[in-house]
């Protein structure tokens, strides 16, 4: 039979516990750890990204940022590690218009829902990509590029580690009425790495990745997929104003958590996202890159990604690209 004490202190255990648990939950968002995912590899625009904003969150809310680069699949790694994640706050998604609104035009079955299995939290930028040839390459304009394809049908080949890399190139054999061949990579820096070795001949590339090689001297840039130059490149001029009239192509970054994330926490999470976007290392990069913040509240990033999709199934339904 107990006694009077043991009794006494196992209460007073049980009481402990309750409140050890108690004070867990009762801590503050962010309390541990937060890891962001990305669904490129290291030095593709999305990682470089991540990097800077996982500084200026650890430097502002005293918590371990780190960044997950979980390539290849055209992002289905990716998103689907972080929808199968806890929905606690610290697994997070930053990825693009590749997973959220592309994939689902380009791909027959996704093993993930873009809708269903995440939570909004945030849009945080739109850029564009540069269109790329190797230095040594005989092309050195728009022009010449549809000149080589049209004298050599299905010969020439182009490089892509992302859906924005892919669907710039397919719109671009579309609107100029060229064949080229697509040669897939799991990001952006791998197959720059073969253009620069002369495997693939071109390529469109985020301008963060692109911009250091251009500047190096080992890549040439002939234009810009948006539908205005870059502050970056100046005088390099849009694939629109290099002949092909009515080429736009640009892409966003964006953040989401798991689906069922509390409401607190994903205000939270969007108040420290926006927060450290007009962070100097941020504003600093984006400057080096001209790429332009975007930032929203959870549901302005819903009404911005069913939009987006619909955009992105009438480019790739046009560019004759069928789901694979």
């Amino acid at each position: 039979m107990q006694t009077f004490a043991s009794r006494l202190r196992a209460a007073t255990a049980l009481c402990a516990a309750v409140l050890t648990i108690a004070s867990a939950h009762a801590q503050p968002y962010p309390a541990k750890p937060i890891t962001i995912v990305v669904p490129f590899g290291a030095g593709s625009g999305t990682d470089q990204q991540a990097r800077s904003m996982a500084q200026a969150l650890g430097a502002e809310y005293k918590v371990p940022v780190i960044v997950d680069n979980r390539a290849g699949a055209s992002g289905f790694i990716a998103a689907q590690y972080v929808a199968k994640a806890a929905p606690d706050g610290y697994t997070v998604l930053m990825t693009t218009n590749t997973t959220h609104a592309a994939n689902e035009h380009l791909f027959r079955r996704l093993p993930y829902d873009p809708v269903k299995d995440f939570t909004p939290v945030t849009l945080l930028s739109k850029g564009h990509m540069l269109l790329l040839v190797n230095a040594d390459s005989p092309i050195k304009s728009v022009a010449d590029l549809i000149a080589a394809a049209k004298k050599s049908p299905g010969k020439l080949n182009f490089g892509s580690g992302s859906s924005s890399s892919r669907v710039a190139s397919e719109l671009l054999k579309q609107m100029a009425g060229i064949d080229m061949v697509n040669v897939p990579y799991k990001s952006n820096p791998l197959a720059i790495t073969d253009l620069l070795g002369g495997q693939v001949d071109f390529m469109f590339a985020d301008a963060p990745t692109a911009l250091p090689q251009v500047r190096g001297g080992k890549l040439r840039a002939l234009a810009v997929s948006g539908s205005k130059r870059l502050e970056a490149v100046p005088a390099l001029p849009t694939v629109e104003e290099a002949g092909v009239k009515g080429y736009d192509m640009s892409y966003w970054t964006a953040v989401y958590l798991p689906p069922g994330a509390p409401a607190a926490i994903t205000q939270k999470l969007n108040e420290m996202m926006v927060k450290v976007s007009a962070a100097p290392a941020v504003v600093a990069y984006q400057a080096t890159t001209s790429g332009e913040a975007a930032t929203s509240t959870p549901e302005g990033l819903a009404r911005f990604q069913a939009a987006e999709s619909q955009k992105w199934g009438q480019v790739i339904r046009a560019a004759g690209i069928q789901p694979e």
